[in-house]
């Protein structure tokens, strides 16, 4: 049941950093025994709001309050003390401790004597895992945990201190389709017991699934709250980017040239197996499959991040050696990774250095790096791919997590590749950077650039690929020409009832 009065109030909260001005106009209501979407594109001022409510940042106007009284900012220790806790996307726990001693870290209850009360600990994660509907062994060590595990020990963790409002943001991102339903549940069980969930994603099914009630920000402002029923994702997205998204896939036809790559072969032991495929200049060649099914394996081992043992990899005719990403990059491979913020960009460091870093060597003269030609280069790209941002001197930590992804792909588009390997391109993204990317990738393929992606949205891999190969279990499972690739000959596939088109082909 929904409270008449609102648990948590935001009105009018403005907030800039230095000449950015991340919220300019932002409110938000939240009631007790909802789930409340918070939605907008990658800038739009949802993650500097969030923060603002865990006690990161400090608003420079505009009104808080928490169950009727002045919220006090500032502070994440008072922010959990007035009952708000955030799970972040990616948590963080102890490796080494129990889930029990993760859940009440800092806060162990203690026996007469001041001992740690290990078994009442125990006891209470036992009971906080119960109510959160999953089986977890409060005695087992963190390490080891999958990510959706450690983010229900982040959800008991909060449940402990008595949270009254829960925010998840973006909780679903690194998580497969049946891990996500599982805590989609878990949120509908805080709901239903009262607390005020606030869920942001980007993923627009899960919003109509779960929630009550949904806010869009844009430009730092907030521009729209209703409830989720008697809405669709047309106009929601419409709300988002303040026009008509019409095609979020601007897939340009072309006509396939010479093989730039060619795999023959390649087996790595237990991981994957005989894969076999080529990709073509002008050509979007899309790996599908389940999380798990060896397709980032698969192109970590071509661009030589990891070692396979057996099979051949040939770039434009000449063999590739493994284990060598320096030999690919010098023949024109270029991989943008899963994981941007771990593996590929330099967070402190400014948009220009990492535009620039791969390819320093050319804009050196006499060993020293021409700072100017260094920012010729990224403003370049900055245009190229519509980057927002409060200067090139800015740090990439400092950007949207789509601005970011536009930086990763900005290093690796200067280095001027003959083939672009990019893994999960558009995670975490919203709607419409994911059409400028796809717009990007699509304009690159037409300029004769060989894509080889990795997907995990089926809609991205049928929307933007000229052929799809699906991987199970480390084999590859069908080759599916763009005209007969549907979503369910894909997952057919994906789920091994069936092979199609020629198991294992190369072509």
């Amino acid at each position: 049941m929904v409270d008449a009065e609102p648990l948590v109030r935001v009105r009018g909260a403005a907030k800039a950093f230095g000449g950015v001005q991340a919220l300019r106009d932002a409110s938000l209501e939240l009631f007790a025994g909802e789930v409340h979407a918070l939605l907008g594109e990658n800038g739009a001022g949802k993650s500097t709001l969030l923060k603002v409510l865990a006690g990161v940042h400090r608003t420079d106007s505009g009104e808080v309050t928490i169950g009727g009284g002045p919220f006090e900012q500032g502070s994440t220790r008072r922010s959990r003390e007035q009952g708000v806790a955030v799970i972040y996307q990616e948590p963080s726990l102890f490796p080494d401790l129990s889930l029990a001693e993760n859940v009440f870290i800092g806060r162990q209850p203690v026996t007469g004597r001041g001992a740690v009360d290990w078994a009442r600990m125990r006891r209470a994660a036992a009971v906080l895992f119960g109510q959160l509907g999953v089986d977890l062994d409060p005695d087992r060590p963190a390490r080891g945990l999958s990510i959706a595990d450690q983010q229900i020990v982040e959800i008991a963790k909060a449940l402990s201190t008595d949270a009254r409002v829960i925010v998840m943001d973006e909780p679903t991102a690194a998580l497969s389709a049946s891990e996500s339903e599982r805590l989609l549940d878990v949120a509908r069980r805080l709901r239903d017991g009262g607390a005020a969930v606030v869920f942001v994603s980007h993923r627009l099914d899960e919003v109509f699934a779960l929630c009550d009630r949904l806010t869009v920000m844009r430009d730092g402002a907030t521009v729209h709250t209703c409830p989720v029923a008697g809405t669709d994702a047309g106009e929601v997205v419409r709300w988002m980017v303040g026009r008509e998204l019409t095609d979020l896939f601007p897939k340009t036809e072309t006509t396939p040239g010479d093989v730039v790559l060619r795999v023959r072969g390649l087996t790595t032991d237990g991981v994957f197996d005989d894969v076999s495929f080529d990709v073509r200049a002008g050509e979007i060649v899309a790996f599908a499959g389940l999380v798990g099914s060896g397709r980032s394996e698969v192109v970590r081992a071509v661009f030589g991040i990891d070692r396979y043992d057996s099979g051949s990899v040939e770039v434009l005719g000449s063999p590739l050696p493994p284990a060598d990403p320096r030999a690919a990059l010098a023949r024109g491979v270029a991989l943008v990774p899963e994981d941007r913020r771990q593996q590929g960009l330099f967070m402190p460091a400014s948009i220009a250095r990492n535009t620039a870093v791969v390819v320093l060597s050319r804009l050196a003269r006499r060993g020293v790096v021409r700072e100017r030609a260094e920012r010729e280069l990224a403003a370049h790209w900055a245009q190229r791919l519509q980057l927002r941002h409060g200067g090139l001197d800015q740090p990439v930590e400092r950007l949207s997590g789509g601005n970011q992804q536009k930086v990763v792909l900005a290093k690796w588009l200067a280095t001027d590749p003959r083939l672009l390997v990019v893994d999960e391109p558009t995670r975490g993204i919203d709607v419409g950077t994911k059409a400028e990317v796809h717009r990007l990738l699509s304009e690159q393929a037409g300029q004769g650039l060989a894509v080889l992606m990795v997907s995990s949205e089926l809609p991205e891999v049928l929307g933007m690929a000229d052929r799809v190969l699906v991987m199970r279990e480390g084999r590859l499972m069908a080759t599916l020409d763009r005209a007969e690739a549907t979503q369910e000959r894909v997952m057919l596939a994906a789920t091994g009832q069936a092979s199609v088109a020629g198991e294992g082909s190369a072509a």
